[in-house]
This record gives C-alpha cells, structure tokens and sequence, in this order.
C-alpha cells in the first residue's frame, strides 16, 4: 500500500531537493507540494471534506515554513487533522527541539541536512502510526470530520457596524438548534460580549493564554455557561491585558475549543490584531460585516486588501455580512462584492434599530423577541452558513420545536413569510 507525502516546504531550494529525496522512498506517493502555512491547512481541509480516506498519510513541514511558524502549524494540523503525521525537518537537532515538537504533536523529526535513511525510517514510522489511527477511528462506524468543530470568526469593517450583535445572535442560533456552542470574544481591548448578554465573569480568555496544554478541565474552568446554553470564553475586563494573548495563544486557545465544540464563534472586533489575525485564519469561515455607506464599505475593501496582504485571508474565501440594509439606500449587496472582491451573504439584516435598543441597553441580547425581524434575519444567516442543525419536523403540528424565531426565519427563506 502506498504513502501519500504532503510536503510543506516555504524555500524553492528545499522544495526541490526534499520532494526529490521522497520520489525515492519505497512506496511513496508524494503529492504536489505546498509553500506556505495557509495553503496546507486549505489543503488538508479539501480533502477531509471529501473524506478521511483522501487525506495523505504523512506532512513534512520544514523549519522554514510560514507565515505560521512551524510548530505553531504542527500544534493546528494535529487538533485539526488527527489521521495525519506530521514530521518536522529542521536544523536543529537537540533534545530540546524535539521535546517541543512532540509537545506540538509532531510525530517524528528528520535532521538537516536530509539523509535517505532517516527520511525513510521517520516516514514508515509514521505511516504506520498513522494507518492504526485511521483502522481505530474508522471501527467506530462514526465519521470523522477532520476539521473538528465549526469555526466562524466575525469581523467588522469599522467599528459600530454590529459585528458583535451578529456573532452572538449566530451562535444563539447554533445552541439553539441543538448544537454545541461557543462564543470568543477576541475584541481583546474593546470587546462587549459580556455587556450584550449581561455577564458577571471572573476569568477570561487571557487565563488560559499562558497555559500549553489545555485539558478538558482546564477550559471548562475558564468558561463561562450563559443561561443560554452558550459557552462564553469573554475578553478581559483590563484591555490592557489583551496583549498578554499572543497569535500562538490564540491559535492553541481556538484549536482546544474547536476540539469540544459543535460550532465556535469567534469575535474579532474591529480592530486587527495578532490574536485576531489568528482566529480570522484558522476560521472555517470567515465573516465580514458592513454597513451600506461608503465610510464603511471603503473599510470592508481596505480590511479585505490587509488580509490577504499579510496571507490572513484571501478575499474569495471571506464572506461579507452587510448590516443595517434597505432597498432605498444607493449601496446595494452586488456593488458591495464586486467593491470588495469577496463573496457577500445572500441574507442580509434590516435597519431596524428601535427593535434592539431595549435589549442592548438592558444586555439581554439574547432575550431579542422572535418576531423580530433584525433576529429572523440573522438567524436566517446562521442557517445559510450551516451552523444550525436541521429541525425535526416528525411531531405534532409539523412546527420545528425550539425558539420560534427559528421558525420566522425559515419561513422568511421559503418566501412564504
């Protein structure tokens, strides 16, 4: 039986040479190779959508990957991609790179420069390992979704565009429906999720920053349960103290929650930072909102340009949300996609604010009425995005039981409300 080999390689000189040197490993079948951080992990996530079984094997990443630096990307493809392998190639040698790569989730480590032997025994050993992985996962006659959880990070295009309003009213949506749930709030300085919902909370995300393993136990203490159902992991209440979660924090902070939880949805805020930078990529998808005036549209455009300046995110794979629509206003949704060269919601939410204001002012976000139309709106979002789980409709009446909101919102898709 084959091995399929992913190489991750970011320098052209080492491209060359290391996929030459896995041609000739016996019964190797190197794929093409990928040259940064997020091109991996987009791979990877293709073919574990089609199946398990379409994933390779075996990852080599060498030392010189990026923009995420290597074991920071070894420590996102083991809690994403448990069935892969992943060998690390580097210089570096010593007992204390290699503790540190196993601690990642490494599963072998071939020195530079590359000898044949070392690569193909690091290789076989993996393979096998990984091989068991597949034979144990697939005994369980469950499927096994090799991204975990759901990620969706929500950004706004300037601040005040409602950003916040829509990340906790999607993942009121997912609970809701009968998923799993958790809501990060990653406006580190600024971030409100706590006041929309009317939380008193003694930890905060910046708890765990600090931490390399983080157990069940571990994050359980640092969450938040809403009476909702939601699970809150809050921004801290000193904004100063955001500084304190690094990008490499956040990814291990998002990869832990995306390991316990249906779907994760991530607050980013307005604002641009290491540990939102980091949730913005490693989200499944990624969310945009706007409003329809130019001030705000002109920041959609000069967001959407940094991330893929920086290989954040590219504009095709970001979704803008657009917020307070109406019919009359002379920016309508086509202009705003074809502005910012992304793909744009097909829902978008109504400027109806007065609907609102008794609820944010009073943080019961989540007590919205269900014949609201800003929350039909935006739980309509939640299920254009998949993150509701789909109603049983087998009891008496034929109405989905939960919020009825729900079921406005479905009826507003159908065209029938």
């Amino acid at each position: 039986m084959s091995t399929r080999i992913l190489p991750a390689v970011g320098d052209a000189d080492a491209v060359r040479s290391l996929t030459t040197l896995i041609g000739q490993l016996p019964d190797a079948e190197p794929l093409a190779p990928v040259t940064d951080s997020t091109q991996l992990v987009d791979t990877l996530s293709r073919l574990a959508a089609e199946s398990l079984d379409e994933l390779p094997e075996v990852v080599v990443v060498h030392e010189r990957i990026g923009p995420v630096p290597a074991l920071e990307l070894i420590r996102e493809v083991a809690l994403r991609f448990p069935a892969v392998g992943v060998v690390l190639v580097t210089s570096d040698a010593s007992p204390g790179l290699f503790q540190a790569a196993m601690d990642h989730g490494a599963r072998g480590l071939a020195a530079l420069p590359l000898s044949y032997e070392e690569l193909a025994s690091r290789v076989q050993a993996v393979a096998q390992w990984s091989a068991g992985v597949r034979r144990h996962l697939g005994a369980g006659g469950d499927p096994v979704p090799g991204a975990g959880g759901t990620v969706v990070s929500v950004s706004g295009a300037k601040g005040g565009v409602g950003a916040t309003l829509t990340a906790v009213q999607l993942a009121l949506a997912a609970q809701t429906s009968g998923r799993a749930t958790a809501l990060v709030d990653m406006d580190l300085q600024t971030g409100d999720v706590a006041s929309y919902l009317d939380v008193q909370f003694r930890r905060s995300v910046v708890d765990l920053a600090a931490i390399n393993d983080i157990s069940p136990r571990v994050l359980a203490d640092a969450v938040f349960r809403h009476d909702s159902g939601l699970a809150l992991l809050l921004a801290p209440a000193e904004g100063e103290r955001g500084e304190e979660v690094t990008d490499r924090a956040a990814r291990h902070i998002v990869g832990a929650l995306r390991s316990r939880y249906e779907v994760v949805v991530v607050d980013c805020g307005a604002q641009l930072g290491g540990a939102g930078a980091a949730a913005v990529e490693m989200a499944d998808r990624a969310l945009l909102v706007t409003t329809p005036d130019v001030i705000a549209v002109r920041g959609a455009k000069r967001t959407v340009r940094m991330w893929d300046r920086l290989q954040i995110r590219k504009a095709e794979e970001t979704t803008v949300v657009v917020n307070r629509h109406t019919r009359s206003t002379e920016i309508q949704p086509p202009l705003i996609a074809r502005i910012t060269g992304t793909a744009v919601a097909a829902t978008t939410v109504p400027a109806h604010f007065k609907e609102l204001q008794g609820v944010v002012d009073a943080g019961r976000v989540h007590e919205l009425e269900a014949k609201s139309t800003v929350k039909q709106a935006m739980w309509a979002l939640a299920g254009e995005l998949s993150l509701v789980r789909a109603p049983q409709t087998g009891h008496k009446g034929g109405r989905p039981r939960g919020d009825r909101g729900a079921a406005g919102f479905r009826r507003r898709r159908d065209g029938t409300g």
